[in-house]
């Protein structure tokens, strides 16, 4: 009766396939694209210049003038000028000619 109960009884492999796809699936959907866009940002940080029009992370619009070591010089009006860290650039602006 013993074997008949354990032979009945179904193995965990399938259950495990299906929990490993759905993990595969997952990170597809979500870890992929974020590590993508991580990656062009990155990037476009690296490759900043004087002149650039950005958006930082915190609304600020501005021009680069400049770069020290991890910060970047921006200048946001007349004569005012703030230095910000480089991870803090979250876009370039787009130009307003169309």
């Amino acid at each position: 009766m013993f074997l008949q109960q354990q032979a009945q009884q179904p193995s965990g492999v399938p259950q495990f396939l299906v929990l490993l796809i759905i993990i595969g699936i997952f990170y597809l959907i979500v870890f992929l694209p974020a590590r993508r866009r991580q990656k062009k940002l990155q990037e476009m940080i690296d490759n900043l210049k004087a002149g650039d029009k950005i958006i930082t992370s915190g609304g600020i619009y501005g021009t680069v003038v400049g770069f020290k070591d991890d910060r970047i010089q921006l200048r946001v009006a007349e004569n005012v000028k703030i230095e910000l860290s480089r991870n803090s650039v979250t876009a370039l602006q787009r130009s307003e000619e169309g």
